[in-house]
């Protein structure tokens, strides 16, 4: 009997599912997007750093009223061959501007890639907790709108020993490799 209980058991993690309806503690004067709330979605961002992305995050810090749907927002700027690496616990869906490569991985054991070439009107969906990356492969400037599935998400950060062991390397080498392109891109 032990056996068959342990056998049938597994583990699932995602945000909760709202309580509510709508969260009654949000101030009135934030409970609607407000001008200055679309204008962050709107207003272009310097991408010259290393990667070539910079990514503006809409969630329900900025936006109150976000609270229980379990939704956020994010802008991607690109600049020409500009490159989005991320991953994380999330669904997310993307809308881009034309000729922007994008991917996953797999996380069975062929690790198959899957790419596409996204044009204008293209929708892509990233499956929940894959690698992935998204390249801007014009010349020209590129803009991606991204819905993901939580109010506040987050960035999976792995322990500087673990990388320091994982690629049997100097923690200065993690550090600098850290500063060099990960934080000014968000």
């Amino acid at each position: 009997m032990a056996i068959m209980a342990l056998s049938s058991t597994f583990a699932s993690a995602s945000d909760p599912s709202p309580l509510q309806d709508l969260c009654v503690a949000i101030n009135d004067s934030k409970f609607v997007f407000i001008l200055l709330d679309v204008i962050i979605l709107l207003t272009p961002r310097n991408t010259s750093n290393l990667v070539g992305s910079t990514v503006t995050l809409v969630n329900v810090m900025q936006i109150p009223s976000l609270n229980t749907f379990g939704i956020s927002l994010a802008r991607i700027d690109f600049a020409p061959y500009g490159l989005n690496p991320s991953t994380h616990t999330l669904v997310e869906l993307k809308s881009l501007v034309p000729y922007t490569y994008v991917d996953f991985v797999t996380s069975n054991l062929e690790n198959r890639l899957f790419t596409r070439v996204l044009y204008p009107g293209d929708v892509f969906v990233f499956p929940e907790g894959l690698i992935q990356f998204q390249f801007n492969k014009g010349e020209t400037n590129a803009v991606a709108i991204a819905s993901l599935s939580s109010q506040n998400t987050g960035v999976i950060t792995i322990y500087d020993d673990v990388l320091t062991k994982a690629f049997q390397v100097d923690k200065k080498v993690v550090d600098y490799l850290q500063a060099q392109f990960w934080w000014p891109n968000n």
